[in-house]
């Protein structure tokens, strides 16, 4: 059963957006003091915990967390990474894990991960049609949410009208609105058999929780 997305919801999550974007905007020396507040809350309640590393963002926070006292095994599928990068992981104790499978691979199950993983995984959906996702698809190729998503429109579920020219036509929809289809598949698993899904295995091998650096414009996208 679908969640409703009612008009209380939406003030729900408008507060929250407000909430953080106030978090946003505090001077930098507060932003400092609030992070390690959450991040000495978060090791007390879970207790067993690592770091996830990929790129700079997580290597800052693992190297902000031992600024400050918590020292916390960090892992990371650093095969993927360039030599220099490769380098920074082994300098700083970061266990190297394996990829679930190889790109070929995912490549070949999968598809291509063009663009962006949010653009691929809109693409996808409208190559894998369905009956539960055609309210999704719909939104994907209109910007129109319907009942579940409180009937908004112009949302940013709407891809990129330049994609869309390229890889809408793959939907029935899009089709009909005169949109091109890929001679390709298009998929945003990459990422996840190559480096969450290893992690997410260490995560669960090891009872452990883990510290996520993400930007800003990333919350929500993984």
């Amino acid at each position: 059963m679908k969640t409703l997305y009612t008009p209380e919801k939406l003030k729900q999550d408008e507060y929250k957006i407000a909430v953080f974007r106030q978090k946003q905007g505090l001077p930098y020396e507060a932003k400092v003091h609030h992070a390690e507040i959450r991040a000495r809350e978060f090791y007390q309640e879970v207790e067993n915990c690592h770091v996830s590393v990929g790129g700079l963002d997580s290597i800052t926070l693992l190297l902000f967390l031992r600024s400050i006292g918590i020292n916390v095994p960090a892992v990371s599928v650093s095969a993927l990474e360039d030599k220099s990068i490769q380098a920074v992981h082994k300098e700083l104790g970061i266990i190297a894990l394996k990829p679930r499978k190889s790109k070929v691979e995912v490549l070949r199950e999968f598809g291509f991960p063009v663009i962006s993983k949010e653009t691929a995984n809109k693409i996808a959906l409208l190559q894998h049609p369905t009956e539960k996702n055609q309210t999704v698809r719909h939104a994907i190729i209109t910007g129109e949410t319907g009942e579940y998503g409180g009937f908004r429109k112009n949302t940013r579920m709407k891809m990129s009208e330049k994609w869309l020219r390229k890889f809408g036509g793959a939907d029935t929809e899009g089709a009909a609105l005169g949109y091109q289809a890929a001679p390709f598949l298009v998929s945003d698993k990459c990422c996840y058999y190559l480096k969450e899904k290893p992690c997410d295995d260490y995560a669960k091998e090891n009872n452990s929780f883990p510290y996520l650096g993400l930007m800003a414009s990333e919350g929500g996208a993984s």
